[in-house]
């Protein structure tokens, strides 16, 4: 399947899409010294959810898709030279709105889950 959104992105901040189908992606998002936020290598947490708001972009997969809100939780924290793996699932979808499931891991630890509500706009957000 080929990817339709978000093609801009730096992929180096954001996660790489190492799967993708329909209503379906896997992001892999390898921490890097930029992102720290403390002497201890502690990962700013809006780095995990960026990956996140990628990864839901991604599995609703359309060029005009945006975040309308989510409901996250930071259940553990993330290190430097983590590989975090986010997996993004489409729940339910009405009209233009969809809801996107994320867990996201780092080896079999869940670090993060949420819920993330998106719009798929019939233009670009910035020409309306």
């Amino acid at each position: 399947m080929k990817l339709n959104t978000h093609l801009d992105i730096d992929n180096k901040l954001n996660g790489k899409v190492i799967e993708l189908n329909q209503n379906y992606a896997k992001v892999e998002l390898i921490t890097i010294k930029t992102m720290i936020a403390d002497q201890k290598g502690l990962i700013h947490g809006g780095f995990v959810f960026c990956a996140a708001d990628y990864a839901a972009m991604c599995a609703v997969n359309d060029p005009f898709v945006v975040l309308a809100k989510s409901e996250t939780k930071f259940i553990a924290p993330v290190k430097v030279d983590d590989v975090v793996v986010f997996e993004a699932k489409v729940i339910d979808q009405n009209g233009i709105k969809s809801t996107v499931d994320i867990e996201a891991k780092v080896l079999e630890k869940v670090v993060f889950k949420g819920v993330f509500y998106t719009a798929t706009l019939d233009k670009h957000v910035l020409d309306i």
